[in-house]
């Protein structure tokens, strides 16, 4: 799907001679990662530093090519129940362990399956991964998925080392904060506040790989001197907004510095605001309708993204056009000229009348701690509702008590977010909706707590509907439905902005962009 949307690599390798090993990479990733532990958590800063250090069973390629990884090739069963891996021989761990079949069995099993985000619904496909030697994973599934290889890779499917996290407590493992992984990096330190600093592993199983002798990732929370260090060349990396959209067009004018929007293809990012539907007045649909209708969408991508975006019409990426699972039709278009007119109107047969005041009610809008743009929607958002009459207070927290306030303690009403749609809705959007992705404690699946019976039913036959047709039927469906019910507001599909110094080379070699592992990328000494 997405490779027919023309995600394609940015830079051409150059010959293997011509490449030179050594040097130093500092990027800058913002916000600072709550942990380093991407089997527990999705959030976005921990996978730019964490895939560094693990690795899955696949990568993905320039044009979404399936590529060996951890598995030097596999073999899919005719009828789709059974996925075989020959893993790569001399792999191990940075602590020097070997690494083995068993432990792509537990990192499946018993952590992906149990404690990730996303993997408790993707993987529940896998009943069982049999070892029949150390260098021969058998996956057995339940029935067919043919969304499964390309999940596989390093970041959506990490795999950790079952002699570190057997018999501990997953969520509390002490490498949640000093991972241990068999990726071109060794994790060294963090100092909390100011960097991560991961060193070549020597021992890495790709020969003469990586290049890079460091990558150091930097944590700077004010958007200006993060500017200001990709142009002092103190930073020579940076995306996925670390770099505001605002300073881009000067920082290219530099004759070493380069911006690219490719290296996102595999997420589809989706710019949202949720609903608590369990508190009112959130639990009534006029209600979160009026919102929906409040909000102006254009203005928001123009004036606080910078044009960087796509007014989003519903919970499915428009990148998914191309595969018919997109769609318009029938789908409520809440960027009607008449919208704050139905906005009233909503808020008013919902049994929510203006005061004396002007004021309908109040709420508290939990703004994404991702930097200046969040707060700056946050201000609109304040100002938009405004207008019909319902009283904003924002509040702006670190990554950690954010995600705690949102997805354990359910402690919110509205807030600002931002999830990836992934290479299939299965994998990135069903978590949002689902039943049984009200998963307390765990992070960016349904933290609305909106679902319904016959909303789950849907989902699960388009799960594993083969015939292209009758899936996207499903999905129109799926999309119109939730769009009227509205838990979840909409706003633009994201277009992030990649800036670079330009001796670094291979920067961007497929979907995954900076969320690959760097072991080809070099930098010219």
């Amino acid at each position: 799907m997405l490779a027919a949307a023309g995600i394609a690599a940015s830079l051409v390798a150059l010959p293997a001679s011509a490449q030179e090993s050594g040097g130093t990479l500092v990027m800058v990733t913002q916000p600072e990662p709550p942990n380093l532990a991407p089997y527990i958590s999705t959030s976005g800063p921990i996978g730019q530093v964490a895939s560094k250090v693990y690795e899955g069973l696949v990568n993905i390629g320039p044009d979404f090519e399936i590529l060996p990884s951890l598995a030097k090739s596999w073999e899919i069963s005719d009828d789709g129940l059974t996925y075989t891996f020959s893993l790569q021989e001399g792999v191990t761990w940075h602590d020097g362990e070997p690494f083995t079949s068993a432990d792509v069995q537990f990192g499946i099993m018993d952590v992906l399956r149990e404690v990730h985000p996303r993997g408790g619904s993707l993987l529940q496909v896998i009943e069982s991964v049999d070892t029949p030697d150390d260098l021969t994973a058998v996956l057995n599934l339940s029935e067919p998925a043919p969304y499964l290889l390309v999940a596989l890779n390093g970041y959506e499917s990490p795999i950790v080392a079952k002699h570190i996290f057997d018999g501990t407590d997953i969520r509390g493992n002490e490498t949640a904060n000093a991972p241990i992984g068999t990726g071109p990096f060794k994790f060294v330190e963090w100092q909390k506040g100011q960097y991560v600093r991961m060193d070549k592993n020597e021992d890495y199983w790709q020969d003469g790989k990586p290049y890079l002798d460091r990558v150091v990732v930097r944590f700077i929370a004010d958007a200006a001197t993060r500017t200001a260090a990709m142009e002092s060349e103190e930073v020579l990396l940076g995306g996925f907004g670390a770099i505001p959209n605002i300073d881009v067009p000067a920082l290219e004018e530099l004759p070493y510095l380069e911006a690219t929007t490719e290296g996102y293809g595999y997420f589809a990012p989706m710019m949202q605001l949720q609903f608590n539907t369990s508190k009112a007045p959130y639990d009534n649909e006029k209600v979160r309708q009026a919102i929906a209708y409040a909000v102006d969408r254009d203005f928001v991508v123009e004036n606080i993204w910078f044009g960087f975006g796509k007014v989003a019409t519903g919970p499915i990426s428009s990148l998914f056009e191309p595969t018919g699972l997109y769609t318009t039709d029938g789908v409520i278009d809440y960027t009607v000229d008449d919208r704050i007119e139905k906005a009233n109107a909503l808020l008013d047969e919902a049994g929510y009348p203006r005061g004396d005041n002007g004021i309908r009610f109040s709420m508290v809008h939990d703004m994404t701690p991702y930097g200046e743009e969040w707060r700056r929607f946050g201000e609109y958002v304040k100002q938009a509702l405004g207008e019909v009459g319902i009283a904003v207070d924002l509040r702006y927290e670190d990554v950690a008590t954010w995600l705690k306030r949102v997805y354990t303690d359910y402690d919110y009403e509205m807030s600002s977010n931002w999830l990836f749609g992934l290479p299939d809705p299965v994998i990135g959007v069903h978590r949002q909706f689902h039943s049984d992705q009200i998963r307390q404690g765990t992070v960016f699946v349904n933290g609305m707590l909106w679902s319904t019976p016959e909303m789950d039913a849907l989902m699960d036959k388009a799960k594993t509907e083969n015939d292209p047709a009758a899936r996207a039927e499903l999905y129109k469906e799926f999309q119109q439905v939730v769009t009227e019910a509205a838990p979840v507001i909409f706003m633009h599909e994201m277009e992030f902005v990649t800036v670079y110094n330009t001796k670094l080379h291979d920067v961007v070699t497929g979907p995954l962009g900076i969320y690959n592992n760097f072991a080809d990328m070099w930098m010219e000494q």
